[in-house]
């Protein structure tokens, strides 16, 4: 089995979306993320925005494959499991990566008791991704092929030949391409320049 090489995510901040119950508010809000100094920073906005609300709950996942999530829920003194597991429970189910969905509630003065908040902090989170554009993006491997000039026509043939993407290069008496290959087709283009005479490929880490 060959491991999936594309992930969905969004590209931009869902539009604010309100979820209302017995009072009570709640405001949804996606955004795409990739470290978790991007996720302090838009929590630390919504809780400027929002400093009258009473809980700022969450869940993120980070990561392009299963074998790299990370992920957190949090609560923010709701029940336990309350609001941040039914929020990255929509996560799950929308089958999104490098994202962030934060439910902001304002208490309305009546308890909706643990179902109750299950349904509506899963109801905020999944309004938000319903409101945001899902796109799919493809999972790639980075090499640097470094080779002397003389062997040029060599490397730029299969370059051709397999239209790959060169994202750099430094072409001069010793030249090097930064090329990125979608993850499924990887070992075969590295074996492919690995066993050319005087070419060298070396991965390369985000």
């Amino acid at each position: 089995m060959t491991e999936k090489d594309t992930y969905k995510t969004i590209t931009k901040a869902s539009p604010e979306v309100l979820f209302k119950d017995k009072n009570s508010k709640f405001y949804g809000y996606a955004f795409p993320v990739t470290s978790e100094e991007d996720i302090k920073a838009h929590i630390e906005d919504l809780k400027k925005q929002h400093h009258q609300a009473r809980h700022w709950c969450y869940a993120y996942q980070l990561g392009k494959s299963e074998s790299d999530f990370s992920f957190r829920a949090n609560d923010d003194g709701e029940p336990n499991n309350s609001a941040g597991m039914p929020i990255y429970g929509q996560i799950q189910s929308f089958e999104v990566t490098n994202i962030l969905i934060v439910v902001v509630r304002y208490f309305g003065g009546v308890k909706l008791g643990v179902s109750g908040l299950i349904n509506a902090y899963r109801t905020g989170a999944q309004m938000a991704l319903e409101a945001s554009k899902i796109v799919v993006r493809t999972i790639n491997v980075k090499y640097a092929i470094t080779f002397d000039y003389k062997n040029m026509n060599k490397v730029m043939r299969i370059v051709k030949e397999k239209n790959l993407k060169i994202i750099d290069q430094t072409l001069e008496l010793r030249c090097e391409l930064i090329i990125s290959v979608r993850l499924k087709e990887a070992s075969s283009i590295f074996e492919i320049f690995d066993r050319l005479y005087e070419i060298d490929i070396k991965t390369l880490n985000d």
